[in-house]
C-alpha cells in the first residue's frame, strides 16, 4: 500500500516535470533554450516517471530493469543535448540576447 503511494507521488512529479518542459519547448524565444528545457524535463521527468511505475509494481526484476532503463536515458538524454547545441552552435547559429538586432 505505502508503494503504491511512492509510485503514484512519483508518478506526478515527473508528469509534472514533462508538461512544464512541454511548455518551456514552446514558450522559449531560441533553440539552446528550448534545449535546455527538453534536456531537464526528460533528464528528471521520465526517470521519475519510470521510477513511479517500479513502487507501483514492485518486483526485483522491474527494478533491474528500470535501472538499466535509467541509465541508458540519463547517457543517452545528455550527451544527444550536448551534440545537439555542439552542432548548432558550429553552424552559426547564435544565441538569443535582447540586444539583438
Amino acid at each position: 500500500m505505502h508503494l503504491s503511494i511512492i509510485g503514484l507521488t512519483l508518478i506526478c512529479i515527473g508528469s509534472f516535470f514533462l508538461l512544464t518542459a512541454s511548455v518551456g519547448i514552446l514558450r522559449f524565444p531560441d533553440f539552446y533554450t528550448r534545449l535546455h528545457a527538453a534536456g531537464v524535463g526528460d533528464s528528471l521527468g521520465a526517470p521519475c516517471v519510470v521510477l513511479g511505475a517500479v513502487f507501483y509494481n514492485f518486483s526485483f526484476f522491474t527494478l533491474a530493469k528500470a535501472i538499466l532503463i535509467l541509465l541508458i536515458m540519463w547517457i543517452t538524454n545528455s550527451t544527444s543535448c550536448h551534440v545537439l547545441s555542439r552542432i548548432a552552435y558550429n553552424m552559426g547559429l547564435e544565441p538569443f540576447t535582447s540586444k539583438r538586432k
